[in-house]
């Protein structure tokens, strides 16, 4: 119900069928760009999110056509009690008509002289002028006037389904706060060079991606990753643009230009994201470019050829046949619901932090069958940690964890940094000498005495005898003061807390076959594996090699399930880019994946793996429900109507109703949590 200042052009049915199947993403790219530079951000982001629904709904009802909708209505009402002889009961009828319906008339006209046919606009009006011909006033005026109501609701719905896509969306900042040489000043994000300083105080977005230079607060991250909790920052640590600052005041010095910051990319991602149109979508595009036709011209066959061939058939009555097949012929219910389908699960997608970069990737990770796994930074926690400390000979662990800790303190190895983090104490103590053996460990003095940190081989080329640590996949760093061994560290990269549950989701979501690749030793990928449940582990790889060993994968495979690769998106992208889907952990800074991977999760959180499958999945149970109903409907009415059971209420239900009911089913995709 199309109640704007100037009537709604239609497209044709290769591109849309009515007014109301115009693109999603095209009103979504409209509002994700749309500023608001008279508000602050803190006004901004309580009132945005109801702004384009209400605004266009109070725009519908204060609108001429809807006033004359409404006289038109009245009129109807008027014509109904009127006597059949009274003199102003046609007129009344036809007024009512053109008030009701003359928005659709104008724009189905208006297109046949663009040689735009078979759009709804025509097929109603085409319909309801046929009812009137054949002297069926009231049936006329009604159709249009009920079809009209259904329009209506069936915009909110759209309206309200892409004020919740439009609402994951607004993270765009709609200013950044300058320090210059005159004091701060209100810029545009965009205008902002590299390494400028920013002011942003409590309740604004950060407009840019930084580093804190000075403050402390907490940032409602959840628009880019889903996280419901606030972060806690302070000076040093990295923000990134689109999160919101909750609490205190924070300068910020920028290491992104707008365009290449965080906020940008994922608006760029999700507004490109229907671009890449999923399979589905192309077949009902390609239907309804033939479908719509087809009925048409079965309607004319069925209003003319039966009175000429059928003895005794009436020609009105296999008119006012074919005129229910001209309103239920229309694939409004597909060619609006499909895309919102698809782009509802991206929407909902993104809600959960995952970033999906088309309905095709969508469609896709629908026929998974077998995931595959980086080890380090995505099933790990890609950080070594002190797990043990184990203490011989009299002396504390607090101590065996001190002197290992002072004497890598000029060491920048991954080993020696977790020793230090460890301990996290000033390392103050007097070191007289220092020495790294490269395959060994290091040797100091320290505080006079001598100490030795290492592996096994360094202790056991020292002679010193020691108590062997009883692991096999955990790097060991024994201690010896004074040529006596005191004590050992053990030190791994764990495996992410979440890291089991994420597999079992994977098995109770039916995936067939679950690998790890690594270039990790062979014994700490397979103890990691079997703490997790993976049975397939393939270790000591070079990047280059996991490509191979993945093509391996994906060849000598049977069926036609999808092979996903899960990677930190840094050091993977040419195993994330050769995968079927590539799905980047972590990769919201990473340029690496954003390029490399087809879905980018915002979080180092490895359950949001099942939970894109699973969104995958609903979001192609609905459209398939969609297409099912909406063609065993539309066929039952088509039937019925050639062989005169239905009449043109149950037409306008098979389009109108069909159609609303399609695209509130399609609006599910989007509560999924």
């Amino acid at each position: 119900m199309q109640f704007s200042k100037e009537p709604q052009s239609c497209a044709t049915t290769q591109e849309s069928c009515c007014s109301r199947c115009q693109p999603i993403v095209a009103v979504h790219q409209h509002d994700a760009h749309e500023h608001h530079h008279d508000h602050g951000a803190h006004e901004h982001e309580h009132h945005h999110h109801h702004e384009h629904t209400d605004e266009s709904l109070k725009e519908m009802l204060s609108s001429s056509q809807f006033y004359a909708f409404c006289v038109g209505a009245v009129l109807f009402v008027f014509a109904l009690f009127m006597d059949e002889s009274h003199p102003w009961m046609l007129a009344t009828y036809i007024a009512s008509f053109l008030l009701v319906g003359g928005e659709i008339l104008y724009a189905a006209l208006r297109n046949l002289f663009r040689g735009k046919l078979f759009d709804e606009n025509f097929l109603m009006g085409l319909a309801t002028v046929g009812a009137f011909s054949i002297g069926e006033y009231p049936e006329g005026v009604s159709v249009m006037l009920f079809f009209r109501i259904g329009e209506f609701f069936q915009d909110l719905a759209v309206a309200r389904s892409r004020k919740s896509i439009t609402k994951l969306m607004d993270i765009r900042p709609d200013f950044a706060t300058l320090y210059t040489e005159d004091g701060e000043k209100r810029v545009e994000p965009n205008e902002v060079t590299l390494g400028s300083r920013i002011l942003i105080k409590p309740g604004e977005k950060i407009p840019l991606d930084g580093i804190i230079i000075e403050g402390f607060s907490t940032l409602d991250t959840s628009a880019l990753t889903g996280e419901s909790l606030p972060k806690e920052v302070s000076k040093n640590d990295e923000v990134l643009s689109g999160s919101i600052n909750k609490t205190g005041l924070l300068r910020v010095e920028t290491t992104k230009l707008f365009a290449d910051s965080t906020v940008s990319k994922i608006l760029d991602l999700v507004q490109n994201a229907s671009s890449k149109k999923a399979k589905t979508e192309q077949f009902i595009t390609h239907f309804a470019k033939y479908y719509t036709p087809f009925v048409v011209i079965s309607a004319a066959l069925l209003a003319f050829v039966p009175p000429l061939l059928i003895e005794g058939a009436v020609f009105s009555e296999w008119f006012r046949r074919s005129l229910v097949f001209l309103v239920v012929s229309c694939p409004c219910a597909l060619v609006v619901s499909i895309p919102l389908s698809f782009f509802g699960g991206i929407g909902g997608a993104s809600r959960n932090g995952i970033l999906v970069k088309g309905g095709n990737f969508l469609e896709a990770l629908n026929g998974v069958d077998t995931v595959v796994f980086d080890k380090t930074g995505t099933l790990t926690k890609g950080i070594f940690s002190v797990t043990q400390i184990k203490a011989y000979a009299g002396h504390r662990e607090e101590e065996v964890l001190r002197l290992a800790a002072l004497a890598e303190m000029h060491s920048n190895h991954p080993i020696a940094l977790s020793i230090k983090r460890a301990y996290n104490q000033p390392l103050n103590a007097l070191i007289n000498t220092y020495e790294e053996l490269a395959g060994y460990g290091v040797r100091a003095v320290i505080e006079g005495k001598n100490v030795l940190v290492g592996n096994d081989k360094l202790l056991k080329e020292q002679g010193i005898a020691h108590e062997q640590a009883n692991t096999s996949h955990n790097s060991v760093v024994y201690v010896a003061l004074e040529d006596q061994f005191i004590g050992y560290l053990l030190i791994e990269d764990a495996p992410k807390e979440e890291s089991k549950e994420a597999i079992l989701a994977l098995h109770a979501l039916g995936i067939k076959e679950i690998i790890m690749l690594t270039g990790d030793t062979k014994e700490t990928a397979h103890a990691v594996a079997n703490t997790l449940g993976i049975a397939h582990v393939e270790a000591e790889l070079l990047p280059h090699q996991k490509v191979e060993k993945l093509e391996e994968i994906m060849a000598r495979k049977t069926g036609k399930g999808k092979t996903v690769f899960v990677g930190d998106g840094i050091n993977d992208a040419p195993v994330l880019a050769r995968a079927d889907i590539g799905i980047a952990m972590g990769g919201v800074g990473s340029d690496a994946a954003i390029e490399a991977a087809d879905v980018v999760i915002m979080t180092d959180e490895i359950t949001k793996v099942a939970t894109a499958l699973k969104i995958a999945k609903k979001t192609h149970a609905i459209v398939w429900q969609n297409i099912i109903f909406a063609l065993g409907v539309k066929g039952a009415i088509l039937i019925m109507g050639a062989f005169g059971v239905a009449t043109m209420w149950e037409a306008v239900f098979g389009d109108v109703g069909v159609a609303l009911i399609a695209v509130l089913n399609a609006t599910r995709v989007l509560t999924h949590k």
